[in-house]
């Protein structure tokens, strides 16, 4: 039987509390995130439950933490922004995630968009989110355990993608899963180099691609395990 999470543990307390949450969202908006609604999803979204908890005080820091399988729960300024990337022209209604990860990003998209299909490569993070989805009642994230380099033909095309890890090469699979369009949000760079943000729109006679912010990114790695 499963257990969901009580209101207790999704509004926390101390360090998880909505005013420490708040302070968070007023440090995003200082630093020049502007979309209300992707504040708003920040600020409810409980991203001290997809981190360990002995680092659940530390949640509501403006920071990347470790989690499982040597990864990464992204800064929250960085979910922010490629969020409010994602949603700049319009409110995507099928999203394609490449790298669950904790399950943060996609929680915060399930929030604000219809459809969110997420794709891990690594079985033991997949299952971990999964359940934390279940817990918390996400019922419009659709999960798969597969190599983020495939996409997801099968659901294609997608109005926006968005990739948790950086690629030297954006693999083609992704920019023809893109519908016209549609926007992608992507780290690209070397492991241990420099890495942009791109922004990449699908018209009806190409690809429009756009770098805006130096990130630092887990790499990205096929095949699974």
């Amino acid at each position: 039987m499963i257990e969901f999470f009580n209101e207790d543990e999704i509004r926390g307390r101390g360090m998880t509390s909505q005013r420490t949450r708040d302070r968070l969202v007023q440090r995003l908006r200082d630093k020049g995130i502007k979309n209300n609604q992707v504040l708003d999803t920040i600020a409810r979204v409980p991203r001290h439950l997809f981190v360990d908890e002995a680092l659940s005080s530390r949640a509501y820091e403006d920071t990347a933490l470790p989690i499982a399988a040597g990864q990464t729960i992204s800064q929250p300024y960085i979910v922010a922004k490629m969020t409010e990337l994602l949603m700049q022209d319009k409110v995507p209604q099928k999203v394609l995630e490449i790298g669950t990860g904790s399950g943060y990003q996609a929680a915060v998209l399930s929030r604000l968009v219809a459809e969110v299909y997420t794709v891990e490569r690594i079985k033991n993070l997949l299952n971990e989110a999964i359940h934390r989805f279940v817990r918390l009642q996400y019922e419009n994230i659709k999960p798969f355990y597969s190599d983020g380099g495939w996409g997801l033909e099968k659901y294609a095309p997608f109005d926006g993608i968005i990739l948790t890890a950086a690629p030297r090469e954006i693999p083609q699979t992704l920019y023809q899963q893109l519908a016209v369009g549609g926007i992608m949000v992507a780290p690209v760079g070397e492991q241990q180099g420099k890495q942009s943000l791109l922004v990449i729109k699908r018209t009806t006679s190409g690809f429009e691609e756009e770098k805006t912010v130096a990130v630092s990114f887990v790499p990205f790695l096929q095949g699974c395990q």
